[in-house]
């Protein structure tokens, strides 16, 4: 009996987790058979894996084979495990030394030429192997920069079969074509041998970056988005169609702060389990910018799809900025399914082939018009809705969830005065970014030793019994909130932002104005307070 085996990973969610291939020969029919709960995609890599190895001038073993994944309760699919069945298979029939694969995890597909091709979830493979103890790991060559992120990780990135199996039995490396998409990414010339990767990927900046001093007028909407990305707030933004919304939202992601290397790692492995990371960019170092149509499903907002879900627009999102532009577009049940992310900071998804729990703690942004037309607060009585229309439009966003979004601001029309004027334009997005990043490290020195990073994540009893406001600033609140116009929850929100608001102006406590102002941004009546951050 000859036996070999080596690993691969599977991935449940963004989470890696690390599968044994074991191959194993016995006399008998030529046959292969593939166990250990795999799906159709993994199923069709007997096909595969047999013509790469033909093309790729090793000889296909003509006995009985048996190839299993283990552990065989996990259920695996995916084309990442062809590397390692192949690997497998030659080192079954001693064309490669069994001992060499035993330690090493393989993750790639195969092409029917030999080629080693990109597969999605590199990254949290890689981050799986890792923690599991493994230390070295093959990929393709176009995923080695990707692969390469994880510290202690040995990478070995392969453009073909023929040249794994020259490594691994210590034979000269063959050269082979790059692949096109490859030489795009400005790959070096391939190295041999672990330590080292045959490609290494530059990082090009393909951002698009927005000043936020294009934004005209505006003077209340660009307060509460620098209050919420000092604190991490959700804010909504009402107003009429052309009044600057979208410029508003799409500049967010600009003036956070950009992303620590923890962050980064988390954010890359989403993207990656989704292949939407950018090209020559193997790391996600700024805050994402997510904004699906108002036609997306619950499932492509949450997680779904079929088998294990993969990762939604919640996720893809995650440590950055989703935008609902046109929300109460979108259906009632799309959105009422953000009320679990936007407090716990994750969503689980709940499917036949299994439970997932996907990352999720992003910053939601919802814009909408004032009513179906648009138009009705500008025209008074003589708009095209009815009082009736526009009670049942701005009824589609429910109260528990406008209730957790920290800020509602009126975007108000932009006047010609604001287009015309040439002086006295909004402070620039460089600006704006430093005072955040001032405001975040304030927030984070008074933060020290607690789980939590930004006033939005803080809960509202330690804030009520660990951090006090100045004597008598939360007098209009507290009154607000006998009143009713304010929820428990409203209340604790009102606090997060009055801290945040604190924090951008320099003082070690929120003080009557820094409410007032809160107040305002939160329910969208005046108090009093200027529409200002006051250092």
């Amino acid at each position: 009996m000859a036996f070999a085996r080596t690993c691969s990973v599977t991935l449940v969610g963004v989470e890696g987790v690390v599968v044994e291939v074991q191959a194993d020969l016995e006399p008998g029919v030529a046959a292969f058979t593939l166990v250990g709960l795999p799906d159709k995609s993994l199923t069709e890599s007997r096909d595969r894996v047999r013509a790469a190895v033909v093309n790729s001038g090793a000889a296909w073993p003509q006995k009985k084979l048996t190839v299993g994944l283990s552990p065989a309760s996990v259920p695996k699919g995916g084309s990442g495990f062809d590397l390692a069945v192949a690997c497998a298979v030659l080192g079954a029939a001693e064309r490669i030394d069994p001992r060499t694969l035993a330690d090493v995890v393989m993750i790639g597909e195969l092409g029917l030429d030999g080629r080693v091709l990109p597969v999605r979830g590199v990254l949290p493979a890689v981050l799986a192997a890792a923690e599991a103890g493994y230390d070295q790991v093959v990929v393709p060559e176009r995923a080695a920069a990707e692969a390469a992120l994880v510290p202690g990780v040995s990478v070995l990135g392969v453009r073909s079969l023929r040249q794994l199996i020259a490594v691994l039995t210590d034979e000269p490396v063959p050269e082979e074509e790059p692949d096109p998409d490859t030489n795009r990414t400005g790959l070096n010339p391939p190295t041999n041998g672990f330590g080292g990767t045959f490609a290494t990927i530059g990082t090009p900046d393909n951002t698009t970056h927005h000043d936020l001093a294009e934004v005209v007028g505006q003077a209340a909407a660009r307060t509460a988005l620098e209050v919420a990305a000092a604190g991490g707030h959700h804010l909504f933004l009402q107003g009429p169609p052309g009044a600057g919304k979208t410029m508003l939202a799409e500049r967010l992601p600009s003036i956070m702060p950009p992303l620590t290397q923890k962050e980064a790692l988390e954010v890359t492995a989403v993207h990656s389990v989704a292949g939407t990371l950018p090209a020559g960019r193997p790391l996600v170092e700024t805050p994402p910018y997510c904004a699906p149509h108002h036609s997306a499903t619950m499932q492509s907002l949450v997680g779904g799809g079929p088998g294990l879900p993969r990762p939604g627009a919640v996720s893809l999102a995650h440590r950055g900025v989703l935008f609902l532009d046109e929300a109460p577009e979108f259906s009632a049940k799309a959105l009422d399914a953000l009320r679990q992310p936007l407090e716990a900071g994750h969503v689980v998804v709940a499917r036949a082939a299994g439970v997932v729990q996907l990352p999720a703690r992003f910053q939601l942004i919802l814009a909408a018009n004032p009513c179906p037309c648009g138009r009705c607060t500008l025209l008074g009585e003589n708009g095209s809705c009815t009082p009736g229309a526009i009670r049942r439009y701005q009824g589609r966003l429910s109260g528990p969830l406008l209730d957790r979004v920290d800020l509602k601001v009126e975007v108000e029309p932009v006047t010609r005065a604001d287009l015309t004027a040439t002086v006295h334009r909004g402070d620039t997005t460089r600006q704006v970014a430093d005072r955040v990043r001032q405001a975040r490290e304030r927030a984070a020195a008074r933060l020290t030793n607690t789980p939590w990073t930004t006033n939005s994540d803080i809960p509202g009893h330690e804030l009520r019994t660990r951090w006090h406001a100045a004597p008598g600033a939360l007098h209009e609140a507290e009154h607000d909130l006998e009143r009713g116009l304010l929820t428990a929850r409203g209340l604790d929100r009102v606090l997060r932002i009055a801290w945040t608001i604190a924090d951008l102006s320099g003082r070690d406590r929120p003080d009557n104005n820094d409410v007032n102002l809160a107040l305002q941004l939160r329910t969208g009546i005046s108090r009093g307070a200027p529409m200002a951050i006051a250092p």
